[in-house]
């Protein structure tokens, strides 16, 4: 019977998700994000992103299967997909099925866990009506995946806990707990919220494991076979999934591409189309070098024949990610351009020329290659972003027939930890840290995180910084050339980094870049707005139509009732309880309070720690949340119409589904971006923290 529900209520679920899936034709908010992500997978470029990989690497699939070429601009908002041959819809309706997917697991979840039919249809049709699922999940986006991992995770959860919880380590208890494991791992392989479900389901297990403790008739050992069990499942199974998915993102992502400059250069020497030759390892004066900044994720000191439009109106010094002619220097000793007389360190490969290591302590000049004659240059200038005293401006400054002056010159500061004596004393080609100090100014070249504007082309500012940081003045040289070097000088090269550093060096740089996430948005808002549905999100507009991401008010509202309602209740009978009074609902309280008490964790867990995060949020990451007070919702239903004749129980549960069903179809014209009346949109306006513009409708 259930099955059969289960199935009619995704019938019921599809056409809802699928309607109009092809509109708008026009990319729309985060499709922005999602699918030139789907571009990069497909075309096997690598790029960077805060998200783990497995809803992506999924969205790029489907895009695959249907035969797209990743060559679309998605770009902006609003390109147009009629205009390509994309197979966006099929994108579209990969998530709009597994967002169907959804509704007949909320009603076999709260089934499963016990309680009444009308209970899990109610939640059911919450679920498969609620105007900000549906949204989401109609659009190339994760959170059809993410919603859909948490739900089925629940539901396995559900059947491994009550179904099969007397008949442990039988086929059908390893198969549910196996799947719970399973999805627990998908879930957080697609965004790191999976996190808090594996936070919602520990407690659960901990609180299980506690109650088999205390339990005297479980042996030592048998204890220990529940605790492996869960331990194998519910962690090493998880981890063991989210790794995969990463070794199948990197297999995936062999060539260079955009993300590249957010990781090290030995990450990046690793991808195709990206390596560096090999350099000999020994620097002398006349060597042609290019410089890489260490704190910058590869940076190259670089220069081009632009000026600086004020300060010394020189030529301009920026960090530039990529390898390019314009990153090439030459070392000069300081008062010559090349002893060609004097005795150096050996003799060159022509027999005549005397090569000279450059060392710690040497007073150098840089010249620009294809600019020379200037040459890496400071003064007392202010830098032309970080306009502060502390920070000089750095320029490339030179012209025929002149020698420079005691600006050029900059002293070699070779950092101490070497991986050998000699890259300690003397420069030597990926093994030697240095600081370059200004003679005159005593300050050290520098750079951060600071972009030029327009007229930098973007490019990261270099100065020269009194009292710097050393991080964010060390420098390396990664590339060099000296004709002069004998024949068997040894070249060097990066160490290709194996998978585990490259997965731990990911890691550091998305925990990092998730932290910067700070920047305004306009339709950012904060937690505390979530739960009432303050406010919403314009996903996309046009002249007469609007999708705006909002979400179904009773639902919404009638959740969070429920779930504080819970907590009140919860704490009035424990009172009850201690004080010796008769319970009104004998044998079931406790069972309602064990299954909406579950919920409400997750509830929590999905929702409580965004307070923490100082990060962009935005109302869709309640969704998950949302679930979970939809099915505490379903439990406090259930236990509201238990004194009920069955009879008035349907009726009852028929009002409500009604009710959500019409205040669903009041907000369908912003949910599905279709044609609405001023008169109507104004009626649906509820509350006026709600911008979804009732004027750009007629009447």
């Amino acid at each position: 019977m259930n099955k059969l529900v289960a199935g009619l209520l995704f019938a019921m679920a599809l056409p809802i998700r699928l309607n109009r899936i092809q509109e708008p034709s026009q990319v729309v908010f985060d499709e922005v994000h999602f699918g030139g992500f789907a571009n990069h997978y497909i075309q096997r470029k690598f790029f960077f992103d805060v998200h783990p990989p497995l809803a992506k690497l999924l969205i790029a699939a489907t895009g695959s299967l249907a035969g797209y070429d990743g060559q679309f601009d998605f770009s902006q908002i609003g390109n147009n997909y009629l205009q390509h041959d994309i197979p966006y819809t099929a994108m579209r309706a990969a998530c709009a099925i597994l967002g169907a997917f959804t509704v007949p697991m909320a009603f076999l979840t709260i089934r499963d866990g016990g309680h009444s039919l009308p209970a899990a249809l109610m939640a059911a049709v919450a679920v498969c009506y609620e105007n900000s699922m549906v949204t989401n999940n109609r659009l190339i986006m994760l959170d059809s995946y993410l919603l859909f991992f948490t739900a089925l995770t629940i539901l396995c959860w559900n059947r491994f806990y009550s179904a099969n919880r007397n008949r442990p380590f039988q086929a059908s208890w390893w198969l549910w707990l196996t799947l719970t494991g399973a999805g627990l791992g998908m879930t957080v392989s697609c965004k790191w919220v999976g996190l808090f479900l594996i936070a919602t389901i520990g407690s659960s297990t901990v609180k299980d494991l506690w109650h088999l403790w205390g339990n005297l008739s479980v042996s030592k050992s048998h204890f220990i076979r529940h605790f492996m069990a869960r331990a194998m499942c519910l962690i090493v199974l998880p981890v063991l999934i989210y790794v995969f998915t990463f070794y199948i993102h990197f297999i995936v992502l062999r060539y260079s591409g955009e993300g590249d400059v957010h990781m090290s250069a030995a990450f990046q020497h690793s991808l195709v189309g990206n390596r560096v030759p090999d350099s000999p390892i020994d620097i002398a004066y006349g060597s042609r070098v290019t410089l890489r900044h260490l704190a910058s994720k590869g940076g190259y000191l670089h220069s081009h024949p632009s000026n600086y439009p004020e300060g010394s109106k020189q030529q301009q010094i920026t960090l530039y990610p990529y390898r390019d002619e314009n990153n090439w220097w030459i070392i000069r000793q300081m008062n010559s351009t090349l002893d060609l007389q004097n005795e150096g360190d050996m003799l060159g490969s022509d027999n005549n020329t005397w090569v000279k290591w450059v060392r710690h302590g040497d007073i150098i000049r840089l010249d620009h290659a294809s600019t020379a004659p200037r040459r890496l240059h400071s003064h007392d200038i202010a830098a032309p972003v970080s306009d502060v005293e502390y920070q000089k401006e750095v320029s490339a400054y030179g012209f025929p027939d002149y020698e420079g002056d005691a600006n050029d010159y900059w002293r070699v500061e070779i950092e101490s930890g070497a991986p050998t004596k000699e890259a300690g004393e003397r420069l030597q080609t990926l093994r030697s840290q240095f600081r370059l100090v200004h003679l005159m100014q005593n300050c050290a070249l520098f750079s951060s995180d600071v972009k030029l504007p327009e007229w930098g082309f973007g490019q990261q500012q270099v100065t020269c910084m009194q009292n710097s940081k050393k991080p964010k003045a060390l420098w390396m040289i990664e590339e060099t050339y000296n004709s002069f070097l004998p024949q068997d000088t040894k070249y060097v090269n990066y160490l290709v980094p194996n998978f585990w550093e490259k997965f731990v060096e990911l890691h550091k740089v998305m925990w990092t870049a998730n932290s910067k996430l700070t920047e305004p948005h306009p339709y950012q808002s904060r937690p505390s707005s979530w739960p009432v549905l303050q406010s919403g999100i314009s996903f996309w507009a046009s002249d007469h139509k609007h999708v705006y991401f909002l979400g179904n008010p009773l639902i919404y509202w009638g959740s969070l009732v429920g779930v504080f309602t819970f907590l009140i209740l919860s704490l009035f009978f424990q009172i009850r309880h201690k004080r010796g009074l008769p319970d009104r609902y004998p044998g079931k309280r406790e069972f309602f309070e064990n299954a909406a008490g579950f919920y409400a964790a997750g509830w929590a867990f999905h929702y409580l720690p965004f307070f923490l995060m100082g990060r962009q949020l935005f109302l869709h990451h309640y969704l998950p949340a949302l679930y979970f007070a939809t099915l505490v919702l379903a439990v406090g239903f259930d236990l509201a119409l238990t004194r009920l004749p069955e009879g008035g129980r349907l009726l009852v549960t028929l009002g409500v589904c009604v009710a959500i069903i019409a205040t669903f179809h009041s907000f369908a014209p912003i949910t599905y971006g279709t044609d609405w009346t001023k008169e109507a949109c104004e009626a649906a306006h509820w509350l006026p923290t709600w911008d979804f513009g009732c004027e750009r409708y007629g009447n």
